[in-house]
């Protein structure tokens, strides 16, 4: 920059010092020499040098800003689809463990009940499709949840028959808000998977959906223990990193003993 600092000055002197020498020689008619003139650096050399410097200086930074949002706007590109894509890998996995767990649940019914394992082929159809008609968006809408929700208890009710009971509690005026999909879902496989299924006599799932200041909060109780490793499960760890892409780190996931036979998992998604 130096070197073009200077050259710039340069010519800025010998252009003011031309205009000087007509000015001198035909307005006010005194003679000057004109090389004389045209070399006379001091003062116009020195202000060329400010011009210039200034000139340049404004010039390096409007195309340093403009590279810099350029940069910026490509980084933030790249992260959206970053973040798109570690969401559908999620969503890839989350299909495959959903799906394995319902089939598990029929294979224990084809010999003892098959009437009821075609029902439930029915029913996995059913999760299924409303499973690929939302392929495309990873939130969905609370009262689609827990349509899902419901037709899986049902699916799961073949299997428990009375040893599996449950409760849905929602703030009616939170049906249209979005959440992440199978979010409820998979907390409810979860209940089952580590509560009812360990007890005998079974039990019952609360589910308890209501508004916490800006946050949805989404409550889903069982009964149980709380074991450190059930509690960082594929499905729970799956769920967790979900909420963090989705949210930005915003949304807050708990699990918690409530009770000495009853477990806690509470998310809390910012309202949408």
């Amino acid at each position: 920059m130096i070197p073009t600092v200077l050259l710039l000055a340069f010519c800025f002197m010998i252009l003011v010092n031309l205009k000087w020498y007509y000015f001198w020689e035909h307005v006010a008619n005194q003679n000057f020499g004109f090389f004389q003139t045209l070399l006379d650096w001091d003062p116009v050399f020195i202000t060329g040098l400010r011009l210039m410097s200034i000139w340049l200086l404004s010039y390096h930074l409007y195309n340093y800003h403009n590279r810099e949002l350029h940069i910026s706007k490509l980084n933030a590109e790249l992260l959206t689809a970053a973040k798109q894509a570690q969401l559908d890998n999620l969503l890839t996995q989350l299909n495959p463990h959903f799906l394995f767990n319902c089939m598990n649940s029929i294979k224990s019914l084809i010999i003892e009940n098959p009437s009821s394992a075609r029902r439930s082929i029915d029913l996995l159809s059913d999760l299924l499709r409303s499973s690929l008609d939302q392929k495309d968006s990873e939130l969905t809408l609370i009262k689609d949840e827990l349509q899902l929700v419901r037709d899986y208890f049902e699916l799961e009710k073949i299997r428990y028959e009375s040893r599996l009971e449950y409760v849905i509690n929602v703030d009616s005026r939170l049906e249209k808000n979005k959440i992440p999909k199978f979010s409820i879902q998979l907390l409810v496989e979860n209940a089952i998977k580590h509560g009812i299924d360990k007890y005998i006599e079974g039990g019952c799932i609360s589910i308890f959906i209501s508004a916490k200041n800006d946050f949805i909060q989404i409550k889903v109780e069982n009964p149980g223990k709380l074991k450190l490793h059930e509690a960082n499960g594929i499905g729970l760890k799956n769920l967790k990193e979900r909420l963090q892409i989705q949210f930005d780190g915003k949304a807050q996931f708990i699990i918690e003993k409530k009770t000495k036979n009853i477990v806690a998992v509470t998310i809390l998604i910012p309202k949408t």
